[in-house]
């Protein structure tokens, strides 16, 4: 016999914490040729194309995380199980799915054309608002609730993960926010070459994600250990 279905779910869902991880690590690290001032343009242009094609992964693992996790509780029987009766029917986790594949096409469209469709990143931008609020609200909730959904198996630990994966969305609109001067001072690095305004404007920008980058990856990696350990609750 072979393994049950949700084992495949599993896997996959920890296949998305490893790429995203290790996809943003690789970000960090091409985005310090990036900034090197002694790198001829050319090399640093290099670099960035590295750093964007390298960029797309962590996205990609942040949109799938959400209808996985949801296909896991309604599978796994300490998630679909975890309130008593199964937590996503069939055509709800379907839904979820829909939702999600059309959100991926826009973070992927949005990505490849550099923002060249300003309705699709507004669309984008929309979901993930939608979605820090939304999943904070419910996060919220089941970790303050005594009997959060009227259960009594604490699970409080996947109200934790809610809210740390609530946290990378919204770290990652931080960072698209930090990140808009980027484009033009890079342009005028390509046009005009290196000088101290350019130099300044790029590293700002760059560095001035690290707190968002670090809370990501704090964020994953806790996020991944409560999906493990599961810590205080009553199954």
């Amino acid at each position: 016999m072979g393994p049950h279905p949700h084992g495949w779910w599993i896997l996959l869902h920890l296949v998305l914490f490893v790429f995203w991880l290790g996809g943003d690590l690789g970000v960090f690290y091409s985005s310090r040729y990036v900034l090197k001032p002694d790198l001829p343009p050319a090399a640093r242009a290099t670099a960035l194309r590295v750093m964007s094609g390298l960029d797309l992964g962590p996205k990609i693992c942040l949109v799938l995380f959400l209808p996985s996790g949801v296909t896991l509780m309604a599978l796994e029987p300490h998630g679909a199980r975890l309130f008593g009766a199964p937590a996503f029917t069939w055509w709800q986790t379907a839904l979820v799915w829909a939702f999600a594949a059309a959100w991926l096409a826009a973070t992927i469209v949005d990505h490849r054309t550099h923002g060249r469709f300003p309705w699709v990143r507004r669309a984008d931008w929309a979901v993930r608002i939608g979605l820090v609020t939304a999943l904070a609200c419910v996060a919220a909730y089941t970790l303050l609730a005594d009997r959060p959904f009227g259960v009594g198996t604490d699970p409080r630990w996947l109200g934790a993960k809610l809210a740390l994966y609530t946290v990378a969305i919204a770290a990652g609109l931080g960072i698209r926010l930090t990140l808009r001067p980027f484009g033009a001072a890079f342009g005028a690095l390509m046009t005009d070459g290196s000088s101290e305004p350019v130099e300044r404007a790029l590293k700002r920008s760059v560095d001035g994600c690290l707190p968002y980058v670090f809370a990501i990856w704090t964020a994953v990696l806790a996020a991944a250990a409560l999906g493990v350990f599961k810590p205080g609750a009553d199954l």
